[in-house]
């Protein structure tokens, strides 16, 4: 199959696994230096991207954290709030990290359309933003240590307003001047793992609308002149990506079955075979015969062709439709919480995370 299908992901964390997985090299990606930690249970993912390395991963240049906060699934709490100090502690390093003051002004801006839940994710984060600018313009000495000036906006989507976005943006800067601006945007994932439980910061800056695929200017610090930091959260995928996730789960939970020779032989048939493995991994996939057996052709497609069949099967159709969960409200409302609550803490000395904060669901 000569044609690749173009994955749609905002995440430079799968677009290292993409170039990982098409290269079938686990060995180090030239301009591109990855690293992993955990801090208090929650997995950090950092992703530095040099100019050589632009081309490597189609990303720009500069720095990609990724946070995995899967508490927003399970509805843990605690885990939320670790996420939340977590997220916190990485954004004040991408700060010092570009040289941004503690008493710098700043801007929050919530992209995203409100009136769509799973596009909502920016504006839903703002309301939550403790604003502090018009304190320290009407009553300075009201204000105590440990607080910075910050605005907050929702400027909405240009098929809202009939404006682009950055235009709006740029034209609040000039009058507004802050030292920095925080985007909040809702991203596209290739896994559906990843969907409502991955933050990703980077200080590249961002394109609204490249979610669903329609990228609209970018904002950056080339753009609007001051340091950006984009915060973005996968909340959709396409139908592709679903249907070849399903593939795969499926291939590796029968490799496992066919693997556990301790147990008595079963017939792989679908209703004798319930899917019990949440554990599964790449080293559960069967061998090239067997997916054969499995599949047929499509067993031992590559990823990459695997999806562009996909792909010729549905777009013609206008069935490669975005998709987001069933249960989006409660993941939407929680992870604007944390997300809020680890800018709060970043921004504000006199402010931290509450273990015991109240998450909506």
């Amino acid at each position: 199959m000569e044609k690749e299908y173009s994955v749609r992901t905002d995440l430079a964390i799968e677009a290292k696994d993409m170039y990982v997985e098409k290269e079938r090299d686990t060995a180090d990606i030239p301009g591109v230096k990855a690293t992993d930690h955990v801090y208090d249970h929650v997995k950090v993912s950092h992703i530095e991207i040099s100019k050589d390395g632009e081309k490597t991963l189609n990303k720009k240049a500069g720095s990609y954290i990724t946070i995995f906060a899967d508490g927003v699934k399970k509805q843990d709490t605690k885990m939320q709030a670790k996420a939340a100090n977590v997220l916190s502690r990485e954004i004040e390093k991408l700060m010092n990290q570009n040289n941004i003051q503690p008493n710098s002004k700043g801007l929050i801006v919530g992209l995203g359309n409100w009136n769509v839940t799973p596009d909502a994710l920016g504006p839903m984060t703002v309301e939550k933003i403790v604003v502090t600018n018009h304190l320290f313009e009407l009553k300075y000495e009201t204000v105590a240590k440990g607080y910075r000036p910050v605005a907050a906006i929702s400027p909405g989507v240009m098929g809202v307003t009939g404006m682009e976005t950055s235009d709006i943006i740029l034209s609040i800067i000039e009058k507004f001047k802050p030292g920095f601006v925080i985007v909040i945007d809702a991203l596209a994932s290739r896994s559906i793992e990843r969907i409502n439980e991955t933050i990703q910061i980077t200080d590249t800056g961002i394109h609204p609308g490249s979610g669903v695929g329609n990228k609209r200017k970018e904002l950056s610090k080339e753009t609007l002149g001051i340091p950006v930091i984009a915060i973005g959260v996968p909340t959709v995928v396409d139908a592709v990506t679903i249907a070849s996730d399903t593939l795969d789960y499926l291939l590796k939970h029968m490799g496992r079955e066919w693997s556990e020779k301790d147990k008595p032989k079963k017939a792989l048939l679908p209703t004798v075979m319930p899917i019990k493995h949440d554990n599964l991994s790449d080293l559960d996939l069967p061998d090239e015969t067997r997916r054969s057996t499995f599949l047929g052709l499509v067993g031992n497609l590559s990823e990459s062709e695997k999806r562009a069949l996909l792909e010729e099967v549905l777009t013609p159709m206008g069935r490669n439709l975005i998709v987001t969960p069933k249960e989006i409200d409660g993941f939407m409302a929680d992870m604007a919480h944390l997300v809020a609550q680890g800018i709060n803490a970043a921004l504000h000395d006199k402010i931290n995370v509450e273990q015991d904060a109240h998450y909506t669901r």
